[in-house]
């Protein structure tokens, strides 16, 4: 092969191999300069930067909000409830961005939540700029939260538009408000339908008819054991609610829940063992329940239980598992002249390490405008049953009809709660406290002891920051 090459080579004219060369050296020329277009020419090490997924930023080594941008962690509702009213927002708002993210509370929201914006105060991490807090949770999230500003929305304003618990709930130590409603939900009485009326019985309203009807409910077999149960209480393991119930029951009974002077919780108390002892007497006294019982919402699911209590979302859990079952909602019983109902709702609220502090507040006032509540309502009703009950007052009226949501407007003005720290931690605690009691004579002064007592080892890692 070489020697052929070699042979070519040696036919050709010195002038035909001068041109051969030149047409070269010029193509390696044009190749030089093609490359050199395509690269710019920028010989140093290019930086590579990533854009954030979640807040959908460009980040260089840290991870930081867009100058205009509003990280918005929700719970309850999925973007498409909450995007259109955004749009609505942007587009009356050139240059602000809403980035709307749902957690979810099952992945531990109440530690991850207060863990980011504490750590986001200190080291300047990232973290939302709008959050939504529990009613509960006001006094121990106080110290990381930017209260409500007087010029967004001025606090006789606040009280004249929320319910009263809103009121109580969402105010600091301090005076100041710290988180603003979008809906109100509590204890409700669920009931089913076809039991009540097979039985000629309607809804209880007070606790002593409740009793006999719970009674009259219940069926058992000849060897005692409850095959159609009357009432959902008693006991602790098989109660979902058992804690709330229970705290109902503290509320109704005047239980001087937390101490004034050291913030702490007061369970040793005449008044908690009347409410324990009222609550466990309906497994070993009345009979209407039973620990041997599945847990109380399968036994409704199976229409096996005449009546329980639950927040009003637990309805979408019944409609979903059991779609035959006709239940309806009605407010719980009472027991003196003061009606009393239990809340357990949400708020809106926004950390100190919020760089958009103002503009976020902003965007929460224009959240809980009567026409956005309605849209938000409405956009939930397309994808469940019904929206959150609705949190301000003028738009009661709103919710007088419906299968379930009635019974929330009736309550909403007379509900109310207490703080608490570590809300999981202490329901946990009240949840031992039943077991400890159940069945127990002269067992509930003990258990209440015990439980004020973990509790408070609790709470008091908290209250020395929280007072500030």
């Amino acid at each position: 092969m070489v020697e052929r090459i070699t042979a070519i080579l040696g036919n050709l004219s010195r002038r035909t191999l001068i041109l051969i060369g030149i047409a070269f050296f010029l193509l390696l020329f044009l190749l030089i300069l093609l490359v050199a277009s395509l690269t710019g020419g920028d010989t140093t090490t290019p930086t590579v930067t990533t854009t954030n997924p979640t807040t959908n930023t460009t980040n260089t080594g840290t991870t930081t909000n867009t100058a205009n941008e509003i990280i918005f962690w929700g719970l309850w509702e999925p973007e498409s409830v909450m995007q259109p009213i955004i749009d609505q927002y942007e587009a009356a708002n050139p240059g602000v961005k809403i980035t709307y993210v749902q957690k979810s509370y099952t992945l531990d929201y109440p530690n991850v939540s207060f863990t980011r914006i504490a750590q986001g105060a200190v080291t300047g991490e990232p973290a939302p700029d709008i959050l939504e807090i529990n009613n509960s949770w006001t006094h121990m999230y106080q110290p990381l939260l930017s209260p409500l500003p007087e010029a967004v929305m001025p606090s006789t304003q606040y009280r004249q538009t929320f319910y009263p618990t809103h009121v109580t709930d969402f105010t600091g130590k301090d005076g100041n408000i710290y988180a603003v409603p979008m809906q109100i939900d509590g204890l409700a009485l669920f009931y089913n339908k076809e039991l009540l009326e097979q039985a000629g019985i309607t809804p209880p309203t007070d606790w002593d008819s409740f009793i006999e009807n719970a009674k009259a409910l219940t069926q058992a077999d000849i060897n005692g054991n409850i095959e159609i149960a009357g009432a959902a209480l008693g006991t602790s393991a098989n109660v979902t609610h058992a804690p709330d119930i229970l705290n109902l029951l503290f509320l109704q009974n005047n239980v001087p829940i937390t101490d004034p002077t050291t913030g702490l919780i007061n369970l040793n108390n005449q008044q908690a063992q009347t409410a324990l002892n009222f609550y466990t007497a309906f497994d070993y006294e009345h009979q209407t329940w039973s620990s041997d019982l599945r847990v109380d919402l399968e036994m409704f699911y199976q229409g096996k239980l005449a009546m329980m209590f639950a927040p009003s979302w637990r309805a979408f859990d019944i409609l979903l598992a059991s779609p035959s079952i006709e239940f309806g909602l009605a407010p719980v019983p009472q027991s003196g002249n003061t009606e009393v109902n239990h809340t357990m709702s949400w708020g809106l609220a926004v950390p100190k390490s919020s760089q958009k502090s103002l503009e976020s507040w902003k965007f929460i006032n224009y959240l809980t405008q009567a026409q956005q509540l309605q849209d938000f309502y409405s956009n939930s009703s397309k994808i469940r049953a019904f929206g959150q009950p609705y949190s301000r007052q003028d738009l009661n009226s709103q919710m007088q009809s419906g299968p379930y949501v009635p019974a929330i407007a009736q309550m909403a003005p007379t509900m109310s709660t207490y703080q608490m720290y570590e809300q999981e931690e202490t329901l946990k605690e009240l949840r031992d406290v039943i077991f400890s009691a159940e069945g127990r004579t002269g067992g509930a002064s003990t258990a209440l002891s015990v439980g004020q007592e973990n509790i408070n080892a609790i709470w008091s890692k908290y209250l020395s920051t929280a007072q500030q």
